[in-house]
């Protein structure tokens, strides 16, 4: 029972950045605008959070207080960084794709850069723990207090807050019927006076935050506030994509397939709390590439059924009708 604890405790840091940030290509996509730069916004967030940490270790502030500011600062980051795509997609109408790719190579190398100049290594370390020991009261419920609630990260409270807040958006308000109009018929949302340029920078714009927060909790709970310019958040944005395309662009279902390639990513680094897996003495190697290979058959096996925004990856003209 102490594995299985163990298990999920580890899992839910791993899932829940794949989540936010899925669930942040999901509002870029539902507007309109494919958003191949979830990598590079992750990697933003990432580094301007562990950046804010790296200056503030030393102070008396409480470490979940830091954590929030540091959140808050990546999802600033992420949405900055965002706004590249949403100029290049909506104002210059270029190729989403070619835009998406040049931002994941361009982050990196100003991050492996900057950490040369500002600290001589490769990027960002920092000593502070941001580990929750235990909830009090919450921690004494049976079964629940011992799974959720000790031995965790805040990240995954507000993890799944986040996605409370993104179905809600997206299926309970204006703003979210306005937003997926854009997405799936732009000429008709702008004949009933939506502006479809400016609803996309806001669906951009969310997938910069999310993906900016995403990045920084990836940092926080996966590598301790550690972020590099050349490893960056391990294709993690790329998986991401995969995940929203298997969820279809419903946050319930990204938040399913998260906790999938999440639950495959912490086996392949618990073979030896997992005692039929560990007596099979297979590579640990073989198992490091389950999560990765098991996108691959999952996007073979549901990509003729997905049903993409019919007006992703279009540049919207109003001329055209």
């Amino acid at each position: 029972m102490d594995n299985f604890y163990y298990l999920i405790q580890t899992m839910l840091p791993w899932a829940i950045p794949l989540m936010l940030v899925a669930l942040g290509g999901m509002f870029s996509e539902r507007s309109g605008v494919v958003n191949i730069a979830l990598e590079g916004i992750m990697i933003t967030g990432a580094f301007a959070g562990a950046l804010f940490i790296v200056a503030v270790q030393n102070s008396s502030v409480s470490p979940q207080i830091l954590l929030i500011i540091g959140m808050t600062i990546a999802a600033v980051a992420g949405i900055i960084y965002s706004m590249l795509l949403a100029y290049a997609a909506v104002n210059m109408k270029a190729n989403q794709v070619i835009s998406g790719t040049a931002m994941n190579m361009l982050i990196p190398a100003v991050i492996l850069l900057f950490a040369k100049m500002r600290f001589n290594s490769d990027g960002v370390t920092t000593n502070i723990n941001l580990y929750i020991r235990e909830v009090p009261f919450l921690s004494q419920i049976p079964f629940i207090g011992d799974l959720f609630f000790k031995d965790t990260y805040l990240i995954v409270y507000i993890g799944f807050t986040l996605l409370a807040i993104s179905t809600i958006l997206l299926y309970k308000t204006k703003f979210g019927l306005r937003l997926r109009a854009c997405g799936e018929h732009p000429h008709a949302a702008d004949s009933v006076g939506i502006n479809v340029y400016k609803m996309r920078y806001f669906g951009v714009g969310l997938s910069g935050l999310l993906g900016g927060i995403g990045g920084y909790f990836y940092s926080v709970g996966v590598l301790d506030s550690n972020i590099s310019g050349h490893n960056g958040v391990a294709g993690y944005g790329f998986l991401a994509l995969a995940v929203m395309i298997f969820g279809q662009w419903h946050p319930i279902k990204i938040m399913f397939g998260a906790l999938f390639f999440a639950f495959l990513s912490t086996i392949s680094y618990s073979i030896p709390l997992i005692p039929f897996l560990n007596n099979l003495g297979i590579d640990q190697t073989f198992y490091k590439i389950l999560p990765y290979a098991a996108t691959l058959i999952v996007l073979i096996f549901t990509s003729k059924s997905s049903k993409a925004p019919k007006a992703e990856g279009i540049p919207y003209d109003k001329g055209q009708r």
